[in-house]
C-alpha cells in the first residue's frame, strides 16, 4: 500500500528489526504537513493521532519506539517532545545554533536525545523533560554524521572534509559529568572518511569506509575501542584491527554495511560485494538490469531497493559467511520520472520505503509480512 501527503522523516514508532515472528501492530510517524506531525497504522492503513498545527515548520523529527514517543525541531530550533497520543507537547527546549542531526536512544542510563548543531556542538537531553545533561564543542563547524554504538557505549561523530578526522566519545563520560573531569574520547586516525558502522552484538567495534576519488580508491578499516583507567583518570584509544582497499575493478563502494561475524557488505552500483574485515573476499550477488539506490541491514538480514522500486531482503547465512535471499518485492506503483526512493526501513512485521519525487509531498510504500520468513 502507499500513502501519499509524506513531507519529511517517517520513523516507526514501534518496533524496530525484522523478526521470524512479527507481533504487534507496525505504527509510522512523520510530518505530514509544514507544521504538523501525524502517526499512522501502517497495517489498517488508518490515521491513529495528529498534532496540532505549530506555528513554525518542523525541520527534523525522530522517535524512540521503546517509549512511543518522538521528538522534532522546528525552523526556530525549539525541540518538543511528543508522546502521541495528547495535543499538546510533554517538554520543550531550545537550542543556541540550528540543528543537523537529531537522535533519540535508549542508553543505561535512561532515555536521551542527542544532538548535532551546525557550530559543531553536540547537545544531550534527558528524557522526558529535556533537561540538558551536557553541551560539548566537537568540531569547529557542523556535525553530519551521528553513530551510537549498539548499547550505547560509544557515540561516534565525523564531519565529512579532508581535514577534519572523527572523534568518539564514551557515552556515560558525557552523561555523568559529574563523576569525569572531562568528556573521555579518542581521534581515529582515518582521513576522509565517508561511512560508518558499528559491529552488532561487539558493543566496541566500528569499521569506517572512505572514498579518494581522486585516486579511484574506497578503503575499509577497523578498529576497536579500549577503555582505560589510569591513576584514577578514565581513558580511551582506538585499536588497530583491519584494513584493506577494495580493487577499483570490482567496483566504487557507496553504501556498506557489517554483520556479527565481521563480513561487510557493500553496494557498488549494480552488484553486491562481501569481504571480511581483512578483506578477503566472500561473494559477488550481481543485478544486470537494476541499480542499487540504497542498502538497510540489521544483525539478521539486508535490504537492498532498486531503482525501479523493487526491493530484496537477504538473511545472513548462519554457517558461513555469506548473505542467503529470502524474497523479493516488485513495486505495484509504477515510479514517475525524476523519482527516488531515499528511506528504507522496518519494523517487526513490516518494511516501510520513502520515495521523493520532484515535488512535494512525497509518498511512503509500505510492506505488510503477512507469514513467518
Amino acid at each position: 500500500m502507499s500513502y501519499g501527503g509524506v513531507r519529511a522523516h517517517p520513523c516507526y514508532i514501534s518496533g524496530r528489526g525484522l523478526t521470524r515472528n512479527g507481533q504487534g501492530r507496525p505504527v509510522v510517524c512523520m510530518v505530514t504537513s509544514v507544521n504538523r506531525i501525524s502517526t499512522w497504522d501502517i497495517q489498517e492503513g488508518v490515521l491513529t493521532w495528529v498534532s496540532p498545527v505549530q506555528q513554525v515548520g518542523i525541520k527534523l523529527l525522530t522517535t524512540l519506539p521503546e517509549m512511543h514517543i518522538a521528538v522534532t525541531v522546528d525552523i526556530q530550533s525549539t525541540i518538543k517532545l511528543w508522546d502521541c497520543q495528547n495535543s499538546e507537547a510533554l517538554a520543550t527546549s531550545n537550542l543556541e545554533s540550528p540543528c543537523k542531526l537529531l537522535k533519540a536512544v535508549f542508553t543505561k542510563d535512561g532515555p536521551m536525545v542527542l544532538i548535532g548543531d551546525i557550530s559543531g556542538n553536540l547537545y544531550i537531553f534527558r528524557i522526558p523533560d529535556l533537561h540538558l545533561i551536557s553541551k560539548l564543542k566537537v568540531f569547529q563547524c557542523s556535525i553530519n554524521q551521528l553513530n551510537c554504538s549498539p548499547q550505547k557505549k560509544w557515540i561516534f561523530l565525523n564531519r565529512k572534509h579532508p581535514h577534519i578526522l572523527p572523534k568518539v566519545f564514551y557515552m556515560s563520560s558525557l552523561l555523568r559529568t559529574s563523576e569525569f573531569s572531562a568528556p573521555v574520547s579518542t581521534i581515529l586516525k582515518f582521513s576522509l572518511c565517508q561511512r560508518a558502522f558499528w559491529t552488532p552484538r561487539m558493543e566496541d567495534r566500528i569499521t569506517l569506509m572512505s572514498i579518494r576519488r581522486t585516486q579511484k580508491i574506497t578503503k575499509f578499516i577497523t578498529f576497536d575501542m579500549k577503555l582505560k583507567e589510569i591513576q584514577n583518570k578514565m581513558t580511551v584509544k582506538e585499536q588497530f584491527v583491519a584494513s584493506f582497499s577494495v580493487p577499483d575493478d570490482m567496483g566504487r563502494p557507496k553504501w556498506f554495511g557489517v554483520s556479527g561475524k565481521d563480513v561487510i557488505v557493500c553496494s557498488t552500483g549494480s552488484s553486491l560485494l562481501l569481504f571480511n574485515i581483512k578483506g578477503v573476499y566472500l561473494q559477488t550477488i550481481m543485478y544486470y538490469t537494476d541499480w542499487i539506490l540504497r542498502l538497510w541491514m540489521d544483525p539478521i538480514y539486508v535490504i537492498v531497493t532498486f531503482n525501479n522500486g523493487s526491493l530484496v531482503v537477504y538473511a545472513w547465512e548462519e554457517r558461513c559467511q555469506q548473505l542467503n535471499g529470502c524474497y523479493q518485492l516488485q513495486s505495484r506503483r509504477r515510479l514517475p520520472q525524476q523519482s527516488f526512493i531515499n528511506k528504507t526501513l522496518c519494523d517487526d512485521m513490516s518494511i516501510i520505503r520513502v520515495m521523493t519525487t520532484h515535488s512535494i509531498p512525497s509518498f511512503l510504500m509500505a510492506y505488510i509480512l503477512t507469514s513467518d520468513l
